[in-house]
């Protein structure tokens, strides 16, 4: 019997340091924030791009990943995690999307590259997926500046989109105060992407302390910010309404505004 859809499933966001409590990898830290987002009863937690090792390029077999499906399965919750994969014999920035049992059930390659490591292929496919709570969408960091890639999305059936990301800015771009001027950007880039598409956006990034990264995070609805983030380590959780979704589009309909 299929499991009914859940109207108001819960998002959580970990802004999270990394290589804190081990300096090659995050999987201690991971498994943390797993377990608690699911004592706030999350459905799903996504954590930031090139989360998990510094050391490596992922297999979908590697330890690392074995460690992380079991604690989601162990916590019955979904999971995006984002870090270098070899698929095919060829490395991608990727996004993987593990359910509650703790299998893989799809993945995203990231499109639009900038910053990342040399020999890194992009991908050429957006992915909207099925949960047991909501139809979601990925894109990955620069992948934000992109609003075609999201209108494709929307276009698939999004109901919520994650953006782990990794955010870099040239000091250049600002006169001063660099890293509020890009926050403001990111929080008017995620609040765009929802609003002109009538969908949840959720930007996720880590927590850093170089001159050009950005430490923002936020869970958007297409109207209001509903958390965010900004600067600290944390957990950010919000239920989400997804029965807005309709009645902002109806609200918005060509019939309303004429």
């Amino acid at each position: 019997m299929r499991k009914k859809v859940r109207k108001s499933p819960i998002v959580a966001l970990a802004q999270i340091k990394y290589y804190d409590i081990n300096k090659n990898n995050n999987v201690e830290k991971i498994k943390q924030f797993i377990r608690l987002a699911k004592k706030k009863k999350a459905d799903i937690i996504c954590f930031p791009e090139s989360v998990v090792t510094r050391v490596k390029t992922l297999h979908f077999d590697d330890k690392f990943v074995k460690e992380i499906k079991e604690e989601c399965r162990k916590n019955s919750i979904w999971c995006l995690i984002t870090e270098d994969f070899i698929m095919k014999g060829k490395p991608y920035n990727l996004t993987i999307l593990i359910d509650r049992e703790g299998k893989i059930k799809g993945s995203y390659k990231k499109i639009n590259l900038y910053g990342d490591s040399d020999g890194i292929y992009p991908g050429k496919r957006i992915k909207v997926l099925n949960t047991d709570f909501a139809k979601i969408g990925i894109a990955v960091c620069w992948d934000l500046a992109f609003g075609d890639l999201f209108k494709k999305m929307k276009k698939a059936g999004a109901e919520i989109v994650f953006c782990p990301a990794f955010w870099c800015y040239e000091e250049k771009a600002y006169d001063k105060n660099h890293r509020k001027e890009e926050t403001d950007l990111l929080r008017a880039l995620i609040r765009t992407r929802a609003f002109e598409n009538i969908f949840f956006v959720g930007l996720i990034n880590p927590v850093t302390k170089r001159k050009d990264r950005v430490s923002y995070s936020a869970i958007v609805s297409p109207q209001k910010i509903l958390k965010e983030i900004v600067n600290k380590e944390g957990l950010i959780v919000s239920k989400i309404n997804l029965g807005e979704i309709k009645k902002i589009e109806k609200l918005y309909s060509e019939e309303n505004i004429r």
